[in-house]
């Protein structure tokens, strides 16, 4: 039974029918739930290969006409959602960095029916008192005091779900020079590539060489290596080699595991092996 599932079923019999009653209004307990677990997918930070990090201090921001009808079950709610959190870490194998807390506050700027996460990476040392009031919540959006070196940060502005999302800007990137032929497509930003390491990828036996900036992986004949599986997405994934080498997921429907774990992006290294549907591709590199 997935994690929602049993979350939305403890629900249904907590405080005689208290919360059944509350959450008439357009703001549902599971939609939240949801939200904390992208949350913690679009904030996952891979510090090693056994270890990947998420956030583990949360803040939703509800309007004034949700909030007032939440509040007074925040502690309950909170408990509940932080247990969900838990659990959907545990089967995703993520891991947090110290205590877990789930807390409401008020926006003014939010419809009713609306709500927006806000998440942040604390270390034991520094998790805020539970007493501490709504407002006082500094550090959101921004990285954790001291992280891991070279693990990249990913936290996103949050904007409020039920609402469109606003249109993004990518930053710019100065243009790829263009690349002589192979199966592959120059991709604008990738990582500084060694001549004198050689790069491909093996699948089912067959060596397919990696020679450009990006190779993207998928069932589509537009991809730059075709993988024939119907558990793939016609643009699945994308290997940027680099220093490091890194795997992305494209926004496919079944996801990436990457060295058993599953992951939106990882680092590459030589015997990598990256499963998307039911196909296992290894990644190799050597040094010229």
């Amino acid at each position: 039974m997935g994690v929602l599932k049993k979350f939305e079923q403890r629900l249904e019999g907590l405080v005689n029918g208290t919360f059944a009653k509350v959450f008439k209004s357009e703001v549902q307990p599971v939609e939240i739930a949801g939200a904390l677990q992208r949350e913690c997918d679009n904030n996952a930070t891979i510090w090693n290969r056994d270890r990947t990090v998420v956030p583990n201090d949360f803040i939703v921001e509800l309007s004034s006409h949700d909030y007032e009808r939440l509040s007074p079950y925040s502690s309950q709610l909170g408990t509940e959602l932080s247990g969900m959190v838990r659990e959907y870490a545990d089967a995703q194998r993520y891991s947090f960095m110290g205590p877990l807390q789930v807390n409401l506050e008020q926006a003014d700027d939010l419809d009713t029916g609306l709500y927006r996460v806000r998440s942040r990476t604390l270390a034991a040392e520094e998790q805020p008192p539970q007493a501490a009031p709504p407002q006082a919540h500094p550090g959101y959006g921004r990285p954790p005091t001291a992280p891991a070196p070279g693990a990249p940060w990913q936290q996103q502005s949050a904007a409020p779900y039920g609402a469109p999302p606003p249109p993004s800007t990518p930053p710019a990137m100065p243009p790829a020079p263009p690349t002589a032929g192979g199966n592959v497509r120059p991709f604008p930003g990738a990582g500084h590539t060694s001549a004198a390491t050689r790069r491909w990828i093996e699948i089912n036996g067959v060596r397919h060489q990696i020679t450009g900036n990006a190779c993207v992986l998928g069932r589509s004949t537009e991809a730059d290596v075709r993988v024939d599986d119907p558990g793939v997405s016609r643009k699945h994934a994308e290997i940027r080699p680099g220093t490091p080498a890194m795997v992305l997921d494209l926004g496919s429907t079944n996801g990436i595991v990457v060295d058993g774990q599953h992951t939106q992006r990882a680092t590459l290294r030589d015997g990598s092996r990256i499963v998307l549907g039911s196909t296992t591709i290894i990644y190799r590199q050597v040094e010229g």
